[in-house]
């Protein structure tokens, strides 16, 4: 009777002792070279992945730089024109000091500065648009 537990007892000690047993150097050397494979594969993967996610943050970066610059050069228009506006109110107030043709000619000539200066605000805010 107790040989059996006994054996038993030595059979499960032989049997752990061989899971401490070294693999032989080809089995070694193949696991290595699996395990380097997986190792080169996953790296490979997640740069692959990292590379994409970086180019859609980039595209969404640019695109937001696009809409800001579209918006300050929109911005840069409006205040332009509302600077002209603001001039040529002062030039047609002073026109009030003349009589005649003179007036006529000074409304005239704040008109076409106004009219210039819209263009040229026009002009910059579709070259800084894109």
């Amino acid at each position: 009777m107790r040989t059996l537990p006994i054996s038993a007892i030595a059979f499960m000690f032989l049997a752990l002792a061989a899971c401490d047993k070294a693999k032989s150097p080809e089995a070694v050397e193949k696991n290595v070279a699996a395990a380097e494979q997986k190792a080169s594969n996953e790296v490979t993967n997640s740069q692959n992945d990292a590379a994409k996610d970086i180019s859609k943050s980039a595209d969404k970066v640019g695109d937001k730089l696009v809409d800001l610059n579209n918006t300050a050069a929109k911005d840069a228009y409006t205040i332009a024109v509302a600077q002209a506006d603001g001039d040529r109110k002062i030039a047609l107030a002073k026109c009030e000091a003349l009589s005649g043709d003179a007036q006529k000619n000074c409304k005239n000539q704040a008109d076409a500065d106004y009219d210039a200066a819209k263009a040229n605000a026009k002009a910059h805010e579709t070259t800084e648009k894109q």
